[in-house]
């Protein structure tokens, strides 16, 4: 084993003393040089979703252990009473939608200063229809030389199916400010499909639709499309391939037709959020949560082998409670769309690679239009504006001071995180997005006019 230099001898050695007079927390790993925590007791929640895995990993593996935290993770019920226990302090943090620190901040939903400093993963959504909507939709669906459906596949082939649809077309997403509800929304809008407008008059969001949008709790989403109270939504994993499993009348339940990751390449999903007021009075406590889930983020990404223990762990009811073989399909590199039509998609699930754990400031700037696109945000706005804001709920800078300590400990590689950045990815290109628009994050006022389906 490789030896430490003195200095690091020194310190690590302190640390392990320091450790052994806090029994409950167990063995701290030979590199990891834990820091003063004002906070060692910590109560984290999260929702039963395969993304919730750098929080269950951190735990399982011992990562937060490592940093001398004490871990609770506890499933909570659904997106609002999650945010909730954050707010009011019954939670110390959570698994949040990436909206939600966002929407918080500016008065869309629950309002509060909730922060992040750590992305959780990309992509990891997917639309999900009816299986006799899909068996409609098929038809206009290009395919390959072997009959199967071409990918990506687009709204417009969906538009014919709801143009002759006898009744509401009704679709679930997980909640306004979630990114399946902004996915769902760009998908059918480049479909030339109206997904509907949030007006003073309508705060559910349908105004002038074509589709009738709701939000409804992912573990639930199956169940609402065997009752037709739903002909299909957007979620996160397992529930998309929850439908394939499920059969209804002889059928597959459902049909998963698009991931977000086919919407928007490597989108950013889920983030670790905490209240402005909570980071400030912990910052110590803070670092080392964050230490902890850079760790895990790497881990999951860095073996088939460590992506299959992860399956295993998630699977057991008190975290995601799905069945293995359901959670494996897209943990582990590949996505079933209709029976039979497995395809290969190594990067369903990204928390490490690609920089996926560092909060970038366009990312956060690209909900905001979207919440402007759709009228949950009402006024117009300076560039600057938007800016502004991301800088006061992402922190890059509080992501990037973790890091280095990593870094100092040998935990982490320089190549690991973004050098050089000023806190926005690269301009994205036309195969970004399925309608072949390109985002630039400094720019939010021309990009939200450049599409042709958008609120006044």
């Amino acid at each position: 084993m490789k030896s430490l230099p003195q200095k690091k001898r020194l310190k690590t050695g302190l640390a392990l003393c320091m450790a052994a007079l806090l029994p409950t927390l167990g063995a701290v790993d030979e590199n990891t040089i834990p820091l003063d925590v004002e906070k060692p007791n910590l109560h984290f929640g999260f929702i039963k979703l395969t993304d919730c895995a750098p929080l269950v990993i951190a735990k399982e593996k011992g990562f937060f252990e490592a940093e001398g935290l004490n871990v609770k993770l506890t499933a909570q019920k659904n997106w609002v009473i999650l945010l909730d226990n954050v707010i009011k302090g019954s939670l110390d943090g959570a698994h949040m939608l990436a909206g939600q620190p966002i929407g918080a901040t500016v008065g869309v939903s629950q309002k509060a200063d909730i922060i992040t400093a750590y992305s959780l993963d990309l992509n990891g959504n997917g639309i999900t229809l009816a299986t006799d909507v899909w068996e409609l939709m098929k038809e206009n669906v290009p395919k390959d030389a072997d009959g199967k459906p071409i990918h990506p596949i687009k709204a417009d082939a969906l538009k014919p199916v709801i143009d002759g649809w006898d009744g509401d077309f009704n679709l679930g997403m997980v909640f306004p400010v979630s990114t399946h509800n902004y996915e769902l929304r760009y998908w059918l809008a480049a479909g030339g499909i109206h997904p509907g407008f949030y007006t003073e008059a309508d705060a559910q969001g349908h105004s002038d639709g074509d589709v009738i949008i709701s939000p409804n709790a992912p573990p639930l989403m199956p169940s609402y499309l065997n009752s037709r109270a739903i002909l299909g939504y957007c979620v996160g994993e397992p529930w998309n391939q929850k439908a394939v499993f499920a059969e209804k009348d002889g059928q597959q339940l459902g049909v998963p037709v698009v991931t977000n990751y086919e919407i928007w390449k490597n989108n950013p999903e889920k983030v670790f959020g905490v209240t402005k007021t909570w980071a400030e009075e912990n910052p110590q406590t803070h670092l080392a949560v964050l230490k902890a889930l850079i760790r895990a983020g790497k881990w999951l990404d860095e073996s088939i082998e460590n992506r299959e223990e992860a399956v295993e762990i998630l699977s057991r009811s008190h975290y995601v409670g799905a069945e293995p073989e359901v959670l494996r399909n897209s943990m582990t590199g590949s996505f079933v769309y209709e029976r039979g039509d497995r395809r290969d998609m190594p990067d369903f699930n990204v928390f490490f690679r690609y920089y996926a754990s560092y909060p970038y400031y366009s990312d956060c700037i690209w909900f905001l239009t979207q919440m402007r696109r759709w009228g949950q945000l009402r006024d117009d706005r300076p560039d600057s504006w938007y800016l502004e804001t991301a800088k006061e709920i992402y922190r890059p800078d509080l992501y990037m001071e973790a890091a280095q300590l990593l870094i100092e400990e040998e935990n982490l590689a320089e190549a690991d995180i973004p050098v050089g950045t000023d806190g926005f990815r690269p301009v994205t290109g036309e195969g970004d997005f399925i309608d072949g628009k390109a985002y630039d994050g400094h720019k939010p006022n021309d990009y939200i006019q450049s599409f042709e389906i958008r609120t006044d």
